[in-house]
């Protein structure tokens, strides 16, 4: 059994978890492997953009057009009545294909916190292959999700796996995510490790492929680093990497 990503509770909950880490850490990392400050960047594709969060930071930070797509339904909701902008183009798709999207359409394109949630590879390998047919040549896709050589460590508002164990490809693992209201939302997601992802961005096409493992430097700099009022501070975000950041370009 896995986590029904399809259902109002799931998607709410998912929501409402304090993406802290996230935000200070993964998101800014793929926005510099999509080279967003660049002019001519204009279209960014968000496959698995969930409630919108990452889709609404692309279109408020850097003001570019965003095509957002999900599989989820109720996520879809959220994101449109929470994070409707006009420069978000909100689509459900089904079986990893875009054909609303032709070939070369799209200048970068990002998926946050998929990959984990996908339990057989000859899926995630046709979502990598969809997305590097709608890439314009010398496009870059980047990837996050939580590190597989970090898992079972207990991060600030996430701890993927149990501590101390040691996971196969493709095996499940307890997730519990800390929510801003307090306690945690428990899921499932799936073990991968890096050689994965390797492979299937190169068995797509995509070359000059990147991984990167950011930790947090200077803490008492960064936004959230002190909650006073629930006593939350960073811990092993500054000695251990939470998050794989793997970029291909086209």
């Amino acid at each position: 059994m896995s986590t029904r990503w399809d259902t109002p509770e799931v998607a709410g909950g998912f929501d409402a978890y304090d993406d802290l880490t996230e935000r200070t850490l993964g998101y800014p990392a793929v926005f510099r492997a999509l080279r967003l400050g660049d002019p001519d960047v204009r279209a960014v594709l968000d496959f698995g953009c969930g409630p919108g969060k990452v889709a609404e930071r692309v279109v408020t930070g850097y003001g570019k057009e965003v095509i957002a797509v999900d599989g989820s339904a109720p996520m879809l909701e959220i994101a449109k009545s929470t994070r409707a902008d006009p420069r978000i183009d909100y689509r459900l798709v089904r079986d990893a294909r875009l054909p609303f999207l032709a070939d070369d359409a799209i200048d970068m394109a990002m998926s946050c916190y998929v990959f984990i949630n996908i339990g057989s590879v000859d899926v995630i390998s046709s979502i990598v292959q969809e997305v590097y047919r709608v890439l314009r040549p010398g496009g870059r896709y980047a990837i996050l999700d939580t590190n597989p050589d970090t898992t079972g460590v207990e991060f600030t508002t996430f701890r993927s796996g149990d501590p101390g164990r040691r996971y196969e490809r493709g095996e499940q693992r307890t997730v519990l995510l800390r929510q801003r209201t307090g306690g945690d939302m428990t899921l499932l997601d799936f073990h991968w490790p890096k050689e994965v992802y390797r492979q299937v961005l190169t068995d797509a096409g995509f070359g000059s492929i990147e991984m990167h493992e950011p930790i947090l430097t200077n803490p008492l700099d960064r936004p959230g680093a002190v909650d006073p009022s629930r006593g939350r501070c960073w811990v092993n975000e500054q000695v251990q990497p939470p998050f794989l950041i793997v970029v291909g370009e086209k």
